[in-house]
């Protein structure tokens, strides 16, 4: 180190990394309730994990909307399974979820149409 030059420590180098570590993970933080979310293409079959109750689901553009139509069933072989259908019109959501244990958040997942397609993410739901 030269005379006269400050250690990095002391000229706010460090602190000034540790900020911006602490504000990145920050950042990350605030997503961490909501998976990232990820494009649905019409006709494309996209996969629903609920915990016990697994499905799919998919969308077909129509005149009076996007039509989603999701199908579920327990994991169990001899279940029924469950259809759902609704049609989403601009920045409408629908949300699928299952219950668990009391002050145990659901398990869901969202489909938002918005700006002309529909994004598919798992959801942060409280009780």
């Amino acid at each position: 180190m030269k005379a006269g030059t400050v250690p990095a420590a002391a000229s706010g180098v460090i602190p000034m990394r540790i900020h911006a570590i602490i504000a990145a993970a920050a950042f990350g933080l605030s997503f961490a309730g909501t998976a990232l979310a990820a494009d649905l293409k019409p006709i494309q079959d996209q996969a629903i994990d609920l915990g016990g109750v697994a499905g799919d689901a998919y969308y077909t553009v129509e005149h009076d909307g996007y039509h989603v139509v999701a199908t579920f069933a327990q994991r169990d072989a001899a279940a029924t399974p469950v259809r759902f259908e609704t049609v989403l019109a601009a920045g409408q959501t629908v949300v699928f979820s299952t219950p668990r244990a009391a002050g145990v958040a659901p398990l869901s997942v969202s489909l938002t149409r918005q700006n002309g397609r529909v994004l598919v993410a798992k959801t942060a739901l409280v009780n």
